[in-house]
């Protein structure tokens, strides 16, 4: 999704007098050149296979190192027999964060949101309080719509992955989307999701990557349980009308800026990072796929891959420039209305205010490496 900023969305929101969750459910009908029934239907099947993953979990199965399995059910025992100081609806939070972390570590299907190592934070506010409040199906969509769009601004202006940004990017994206989407729920408006978003990166700022053995296991799926509870607290202390002293888009720049240092080495390894798949990127053809190793508040490196007969649609760059190396492949530029042709080895400059677009013309993958530093 093309969304550049949380402002961006509370200006939307506010010109077209639209909540949240419209807006971003008209950049994704946008993006994907989708109706707004088939929006929602795609949206309708992530919410089903999040309640599947949930249903299908038993506690039995164990990861193939062996670190992690049980405890979610364990910890769903406890909140039986009435035992735990967290109360009901919390106690009942860390039960499904646990159970979903856990069924990604031993390979079950889940819903990545955003990505599978922090699967377990979204699903664990929502489904547990569908058992204490009547929520309808509608409502609980347009709650996925408000974690997707903050997502997408977190992905655009930092990054999600923990290999380059450090869990504070992964886990920390999880629980902000988590906590916005709580929010959205209890009726609070852009600036109090705002507020939530804020927070509960803040909270979660500069907290490593650190799996043990590689895996994403320990401590990987206890963390889901922090950034769960961290979503719920934050959203409580939004809707109290606390507020976070730092506009969230300078909060988001900044947990950027962070991971960006948390690199013992100042060396990219893409092959590091989880590609983002992009439908319609900038409105063009077939998909892309996005791997960006830097995101620090002042520009972002990335490689991006079209497959054959996708595109990168026009678009103009306002706040920023972007250099393109071509990697592999061969392609068309749309330069200011000029048609250039692209093949590996080249460079293309794009200054801000500029409009360009990319074509695959080839059988092969096209693959660029981007480099975009915004101008102040």
């Amino acid at each position: 999704m093309s969304l550049d900023s949380m402002k961006e969305i509370f200006d939307r929101m506010e010109q077209e007098g639209k909540p949240f969750w419209e807006i971003v459910l008209e950049t994704d009908m946008d993006e994907r050149q989708v109706t707004r029934n088939q929006s929602m239907a795609k949206m309708l099947i992530t919410w089903q296979a999040m309640a599947d993953a949930a249903d299908s979990y038993t506690g039995r199965r164990k990861s193939v190192s062996g670190l992690v399995g049980g405890d979610g059910m364990k910890m769903r025992q406890y909140c039986l027999r009435g035992e735990a100081m967290s109360g009901g609806y919390v106690s009942e939070v860390i039960a499904e964060a646990l159970s979903m972390a856990e069924s990604n570590a031993c390979m079950c299907r889940i819903v990545a949101a955003p990505t599978a190592g922090a699967c377990g934070v979204l699903p664990a506010v929502l489904l547990p309080l569908c058992r204490y409040e009547e929520l309808s199906q509608h409502q609980l969509l347009e709650a996925l719509y408000v974690a997707s769009g903050i997502g997408a601004v977190i992905a655009y202006r930092a990054c999600i992955a923990g290999a380059s940004g450090g869990c504070q990017a992964e886990i920390g994206t999880a629980s902000a989307m988590a906590a916005g989407a709580l929010v959205a729920l209890r009726g609070g408006s852009g600036e109090q999701i705002g507020h939530a978003v804020a927070m509960a990166l803040k909270n979660l700022m500069g907290l490593i990557c650190d799996p043990v053995a590689g895996l994403v296991e320990v401590p990987c799926v206890k963390r889901n349980v922090i950034g769960a509870v961290n979503a719920v607290s934050v959203a409580d202390m939004a809707m109290a009308g606390i507020t976070s002293r730092i506009p969230v888009d300078e909060v988001i720049d900044a947990m950027g800026r962070v991971g960006s240092l948390l690199s013992p080495d100042l060396t990219l390894d893409f092959n590091a990072v989880d590609p983002t798949v992009v439908p319609h990127f900038k409105g063009g053809a077939g998909e892309a796929h996005v791997r960006t190793a830097v995101a620090d508040g002042m520009g972002r490196i990335l490689t991006l891959t079209l497959p054959a007969g996708s595109s990168i649609g026009l678009h103009t760059h306002t706040g920023n420039c972007e250099i393109i190396h071509v990697l592999s492949g061969c392609g068309v530029c749309h330069d200011d209305g000029m048609d250039v042709p692209l093949t590996a080895g080249m460079t293309h400059y794009c200054p801000e205010g500029h409009t360009h677009g990319i074509d695959n013309t080839g059988d092969a993958p096209l693959v660029l490496l981007g480099i975009l530093p915004d101008v102040k």
